[in-house]
């Protein structure tokens, strides 16, 4: 006796008609015959009583239906739960983002993967965005969000989240060099520049240097991480070229004493999440970045 043999026990009962039935069920009257026979066998009792015009469940075939009825129930039921156990992601990811990323662009991630896989743990860690891609080459996160350098390495794997509109921010009070900025062509040369230390925004700093033919930037200080450059401009000690959404997520406070001198200086580059490619055929990874890139299913 089989999940088979009961369904197809049921369906008999249901059609008292061999042949209905077995056109439904995709055997043949003969294999049916067979099967229902073979019941019969094992219970010890006719399950159905059959002639010519018309085919009738015994008072033992009731019974029997109830007992199939029951064991097919608790078949689907059990199977469905398997399924869904096979489908619930277990494990750890680990994702590094800048402090910024994490206010703008990862809790609406975040909380549908959440959503979808609620036992997964997340661990996440933050720093520098311009140390991204690294984090993932070294096995440091999973995954990262960060801005897209100008080119990626081999093996990295990127998809878009949004644009980073990058502004000038000057310290709202009056400072040693605010006569500079404020002349009808800035004298950039002697105008101090706070900076980051390397990745996309310097890349696009350093073109728009070339652009302004400033071969000799005054540069106050270079400075690992968005955040603290914004709050130094607020202090008055030179100017940044930064992501805006750098300056929107920063501290009211720290917003209070600076200002955007000017915005559309440059182009605006892309942020995203980036990965190892070889590293998406594994689930709770390739499950993030479905969520991540709309053009995935989501699994």
């Amino acid at each position: 006796m089989n999940i088979r043999d009961l369904k197809l026990f049921l369906h008999l009962c249901d059609t008292c008609h061999f042949g209905m039935s077995a056109d439904a069920m995709h055997v043949s009257p003969s294999t049916l015959s067979r099967q229902i026979q073979r019941l019969e066998e094992q219970f010890g009792h006719p399950l159905f009583i059959r002639d010519n015009r018309q085919v009738q469940i015994t008072y033992e075939g009731e019974k029997v239906k109830r007992f199939a009825q029951q064991v097919v129930n608790l078949h689907q039921q059990l199977k469905h739960e398997l399924d869904q156990a096979d489908q619930q992601l277990v494990g750890e990811l680990t994702l590094f983002c800048s402090v910024t990323a994490a206010y703008s662009h990862l809790p609406e991630i975040l909380d549908r993967f959440r959503i979808h896989y609620p036992l997964v743990e997340i661990k996440l860690s933050t720093g520098d965005a311009a140390d991204a891609v690294e984090k993932i080459q070294s096995h440091q996160a999973d995954l990262a969000i960060a801005g897209k350098p100008k080119q990626l390495p081999s093996g990295v794997e990127f998809i878009k989240l949004g644009e980073i509109e990058m502004v000038l921010l000057i310290p709202k009070l009056n400072s040693s060099f605010s006569d500079k900025l404020h002349q009808k062509t800035p004298d950039w040369h002697n105008i101090p520049f706070i900076l980051p230390e390397h990745g996309p925004s310097r890349q696009r700093i350093d073109l728009w240097f070339k652009q302004q033919k400033i071969t000799n930037p005054k540069i106050y200080a270079t400075v690992a991480g968005h955040e603290a450059i914004v709050s130094m401009v607020a202090l008055g000690c030179g100017v940044a070229l930064l992501p805006k959404v750098v300056m929107e997520n920063s501290p009211e406070r720290v917003r209070e004493r600076i200002t955007e001198w000017s915005t559309n200086l440059m182009e605006p580059f892309d942020i995203g999440i980036c990965v190892q490619k070889r590293r998406l055929s594994e689930k709770i990874i390739s499950a993030f970045w479905a969520l991540g890139n709309r053009n995935l299913p989501i699994h």
